[in-house]
């Protein structure tokens, strides 16, 4: 027996219907041809491996985190952390074109797979296995024991019922409340001796990614989840909802409350970014093509422009450059006084600068990110 999906109340009925909006909305405008979409998909990436990382005490810079997603080297990172965040970045990679499979199929062996993406650093976790006796969970950041798993014997029986439930068509069960089931049933069978909040928050969204709506990268909670106080709410929930021990029996509705509330706060967010990307490279195009620089370097003000660190590598690449092009163009953006220059050699790299933060600031205002629930009442 498995944690029930609840019976939706009519604020939570009230919620879906808004974030059915702002998912179409969401879709229709990555869908159009947009220059500064692909640095919009790669940081919402970083920032999905970086939150489900930092639950679990694995901290990452968000250049680092980016770095990951670019396939570049890291700047602070150490060896042990890295393998984390790039076998992270793998198994989300791999959840992704997940959604384009005709293919596709639930199994068992496919959740295991995705364990063995994101363990495989660290043999003695048993990547791709579960595990073989009693586990028990604690809090990352205060090593409080918040939860014991079901018995090991049991384990193969939950994951089997769990991946029929999801290979068969729930029409009346909302997407975001499927994969919200799916998320708080796989981290509370707690099938692996290690990784198990983060391959539940990645199942979480494979379900989504699967919908094909949205692409994943839109739809993922993770970076919610990861921010300090979101953190806190999240442990406290899955303790409220899932108790000590498994107990399927107990009412699910406040959690599917918190990640609709989740998935809405984050759909804010990325429209709000969306939208600030639209207006920073109008902005940043014009100032370009008034001062004739090549139109190709606002993609490199952009990315320093939003707090990144612009490498020469990753803007050669995402410009389709030579090496020494990209040099000049980044060199002459330093000449302008728009980027500055740091680092040696291999690790140097570029951040904006005082004129292109305060030319920058009137597109990049922030609105407020509000909770639904309390909107609702």
């Amino acid at each position: 027996m498995l944690y029930s999906t609840p019976l939706l109340t009519d604020d939570d009925k009230h919620v879906l219907n808004e974030l059915e909006g702002m998912r179409e909305t969401l879709r229709y405008q990555v869908a159009e041809p947009r220059r500064w979409t692909g640095q919009l998909r790669r940081t919402l990436i970083a920032h999905a491996i970086q939150g489900s990382n930092s639950i679990e005490g694995y901290q990452v810079g968000l250049d680092d985190a980016v770095a990951a997603v670019a396939g570049e080297e890291p700047m602070e990172t150490s060896p042990g952390t890295w393998d984390v965040i790039t076998a992270y970045r793998d198994a989300l990679t791999y959840v992704q074109q997940l959604g384009h499979s005709s293919e596709f199929t639930w199994h068992h062996m496919l959740l295991n797979a995705l364990h063995f993406m994101m363990m495989r650093h660290d043999l003695s976790k048993w990547p791709g296995r579960y595990r073989p006796g009693d586990i028990y969970a604690d809090e990352a950041h205060t090593g409080r024991l918040v939860y014991t798993g079901p018995d090991a014997d049991e384990v193969p029986a939950l994951v089997g019922e769990l991946v029929e439930w999801l290979a068969h068509e729930q029409s009346d069960t909302p997407l975001l409340v499927r994969a919200s089931m799916a998320h708080l049933n796989l981290v509370k069978i707690h099938p692996w001796r290690d990784g198990n909040g983060r391959m539940s928050r990645c199942l979480h969204t494979l379900v989504l990614a699967r919908d094909g709506v949205l692409a994943p990268e839109f739809s993922s909670i993770e970076e919610w989840l990861g921010v300090g106080r979101n953190t806190y709410a999240y442990y406290d929930v899955l303790a409220e909802v899932g108790g000590p021990i498994w107990q399927p029996e107990n009412d699910t509705g406040p959690w599917i409350r918190f990640c609709l509330s989740a998935h809405h706060q984050q759909a804010q967010l990325v429209r709000q970014r969306i939208d600030q990307a639209a207006r920073l490279w109008d902005l940043l195009d014009t100032w370009v093509r008034r001062r004739n620089l090549p139109e190709r370097v606002v993609s490199a003000l952009q990315l320093a422009a939003t707090g990144g660190k612009v490498r020469r590598t990753v803007y050669q690449h995402d410009e389709s450059l030579t090496d020494d092009q990209a040099v000049r163009d980044l060199r002459a953006l330093v000449r302008a006084d728009l980027l500055e220059q740091h680092g040696q050699t291999r690790g140097r790299y570029y951040i904006a600068s005082a004129a292109l933060r305060e030319l920058a600031a009137p597109a990049l205002r922030p609105r407020e990110i509000v909770d639904p629930y309390k909107r609702a009442r």
